[in-house]
């Protein structure tokens, strides 16, 4: 099976603080948008921020790992390599984790470089690598 593009609209409190994070800092390429709305290129994905001001962020977490993932959230699997240039511009940025970033299930199926944060408008993101991508959906 080929894999397509997926397609995401989020919400966001603020188009230019969206632009600048997402553009700026995630480094996504920016395609079409409006006075309400922006598309940007996800690592090849279609992810599109919404404005919404009064759109209020999920505060759910769930233990994974001994840690409290937010949830919900969305991101991408990425190299490690492109994973470590990302978590160090975005440390670079001063961007506040709410999960460092570091290796769950290290030695265990599914082992993965995985880190936790929020745009701008409090959106969860959470962008994880793999070295082996066959780990991708492994069981226990």
């Amino acid at each position: 099976m080929t894999l397509r593009p997926f397609h995401l609209a989020f919400p966001v409190h603020d188009l230019a603080a969206a632009r600048e994070f997402w553009g700026g800092v995630i480094g996504c390429r920016e395609g079409r948008g409006s006075d309400q709305w922006i598309d940007f290129d996800f690592y090849g994905h279609q992810i599109v921020a919404h404005l919404a001001p009064d759109a209020a962020p999920a505060a759910a977490h769930n233990p994974v790992d001994g840690r409290d993932v937010p949830v919900p959230h969305f991101g991408i699997v990425l190299t490690l390599e492109d994973w470590q240039t990302l978590a160090d511009r975005l440390t670079a940025a001063g961007t506040e984790f709410v999960i460092e970033p570091h290796i769950r299930f290290e030695g265990q199926p599914g082992e993965q470089a995985t880190m936790f944060f929020r745009d701008p408008s409090g959106n969860a993101i959470e962008m994880k690598a793999f070295a082996d991508l066959g780990q991708l959906f492994a069981k226990d």
